[in-house]
């Protein structure tokens, strides 16, 4: 029978759907990876163009045997501008008169706690909860200035060489436009790992957000949805990914690829 890679890969590149299993204590994971996706759209600003985000990295630390905290974020996204709109709530404040603009990315910091283990016939549940600051300006066009904050119950269960995860949870995203109001959605993602190999697996998922406020919702604040499909390669304490990306909503990029590798050591003893 196949396995799956090993909980040390429980961050889950280039899926974005989170396992409820954790790093483990005393252990780090570093992942570093790019997306690259065409008709990337910003409606706040009214840019739309090929966007570039290079590179893109996460880390995991295992403050205990059932919690990390993690810290994900990119160090230089960049638009291959295609269009623009002049009428985007926030177009003038854009400092961009040639055709591409750059910025960081924003920084996600969150904590993940397994709540209960996986066993033979019970599936394995935990929590997250994370911010998002807003590191990226409005003034490039690629950022909102807003603080997000998330929290989604995580479950998974493994299945012979089949691995099933979900998430469900909630996002309350802050209104780029008005500092006094918000929009809460509902966050949600489902994915599969299937082992082909003793390495290889072939993975698959849908994630990404609901809007549940009746009539328009604040700009930046919409439904968004992504498939990613795609494969990962372990090979001793390194795991290499790659994926292709579909746009679900008319808001979301309609292709894009994302790459990348993960590494997992021993950093420190938990007393």
């Amino acid at each position: 029978m196949l396995s799956l890679a090993s909980e040390a890969f429980a961050q889950q590149r280039p899926l974005v759907t989170e396992d409820p299993e954790t790093v483990g204590a005393g252990r780090v994971l570093v992942e570093a990876g790019l997306d690259y996706v065409r008709d990337a759209e910003f409606p706040v600003s009214g840019l739309e163009g090929r966007l570039l985000r290079v590179p893109l990295i996460g880390v995991s630390i295992g403050v205990s045997s059932i919690a990390e905290v993690q810290i994900d974020g990119g160090l230089y996204n960049r638009l291959q501008i295609a269009r623009r709109s002049a009428s985007a709530p926030l177009a003038a404040m854009v400092e961009v008169p040639g055709d591409t603009t750059s910025s960081v990315d924003d920084l996600v910091i969150g904590t993940k706690v397994r709540l209960v283990s996986e066993g033979a016939t019970r599936p394995g549940f935990g929590f997250r909860f994370a911010t998002k600051l807003p590191n990226a300006s409005n003034e490039s066009g690629l950022g909102l200035d807003t603080t997000d904050f998330f929290a989604s119950l995580l479950v998974a269960k493994t299945a012979q060489s089949v691995r099933m995860v979900g998430n469900i949870g909630v996002g309350i995203l802050g209104d780029p436009t008005r500092g006094d109001r918000q929009n809460d959605v509902l966050t949600y993602g489902m994915s599969f790992a299937r082992a082909v190999t003793q390495r290889a697996e072939v993975v698959g998922e849908i994630n990404g957000r609901a809007n549940t406020r009746n009539g328009e919702p604040p700009p930046g604040t919409d439904s968004r949805s992504t498939i990613r499909f795609g494969a990962r390669y372990t090979a001793g304490a390194v795991r290499a990914d790659g994926a292709v990306l579909i746009g679900v909503t008319t808001r979301d990029p309609a292709f894009g690829v994302t790459a990348g590798f993960t590494y997992v050591f021993n950093a420190f003893q938990v007393p």
